[in-house]
């Protein structure tokens, strides 16, 4: 993913409606979000090199997807690796991407959620550096009370769901009933999204396959948790729409309901 365009002032942050009424169309009914997963990856199946030095790879249509879907998305979520080693603030982007929001129903700025386990995250990260909406952060009880404070310093709200893993359904109902987050669009990585996937709470994933090759066994892709043990127990989804662009192939699925 690509280095994000400026976002507008302050002042003008300021006028948003951070509890505006999400949009009708395009969500989930019942108490937790309607959840999509958006991720570039080469085509071998890899999110960046296996030293992490290279993660931005998509192309300039690749990065105006990110924002598009963004501007569908009450909140936008991303892991703490994400969010440190890369130079993004998760917000909308450009003015013609706040006013589709506006158009839309929703708030012209998006939540903005940053997922730590232990509570790692550096307070110098690029997303602290704009206040133009909510940071809110996803922890667990492995989080010291030193990292409570500075996270709390540094972020709106901070939230311990799980004692050594969060609880990702927990934390996905506390979004929506506080925070009004009805669509939510996780941008990785990897971990961050094999829980999703484990959990059975993504029902979106949208791909954009790039023609790069890194290889590399230790090479990031876009589910790198415990994973499934069991193809029967594998996520399962359709193929929704495919169109290329260039040398790109964009990709949406959607989640085919588990049978009871």
């Amino acid at each position: 993913m690509s280095p994000e365009s400026t976002v507008g002032s302050p002042q003008s942050a300021a006028r948003r409606n951070p509890h505006a009424k999400a949009v009708d169309r395009g969500r989930r009914t019942g108490d937790l979000p309607l959840v999509l997963v958006n991720m570039a990856m080469t085509a071998d199946g890899k999110i960046a090199t296996a030293n992490r030095a290279v993660s931005c790879f998509g192309s300039a249509r690749d990065h105006e997807h990110l924002l598009e879907l963004r501007a569908t998305a009450d909140a936008v979520m991303a892991g703490a690796r994400t969010v440190d080693l890369n130079p993004i603030n998760l917000g909308p982007g450009p003015a013609k991407f706040r006013h589709r929001r506006l158009k839309r129903g929703l708030a012209e700025y998006n939540l903005r959620i940053i997922v730590s386990g232990s509570g790692s995250i550096n307070p110098d990260a690029e997303v602290f550096r704009h206040h133009f909406s909510p940071i809110i952060i996803l922890t667990t009880a492995r989080a010291s009370k030193s990292k409570l404070r500075r996270l709390r310093a540094l972020a709106d709200d901070v939230k311990i769901c799980g004692q050594r893993e969060i609880n990702f359904p927990v934390a996905l109902r506390w979004l929506k009933r506080k925070w009004n987050a009805h669509r939510l669009l996780c941008e990785g990585g990897g971990e961050l999204n094999d829980a999703l996937f484990r959990t059975g709470l993504v029902d979106e994933l949208h791909l954009t396959l790039c023609p790069k090759i890194f290889g590399g066994r230790a090479a990031p892709t876009i589910a790198d948790g415990p994973g499934f043990s069991k193809l029967a127990d594998a996520a399962q989804f359709q193929l929704k729409s495919s169109r290329r662009n260039g040398d790109e192939m964009f990709l949406a699925f959607e989640r085919i309901p588990a049978r009871r």
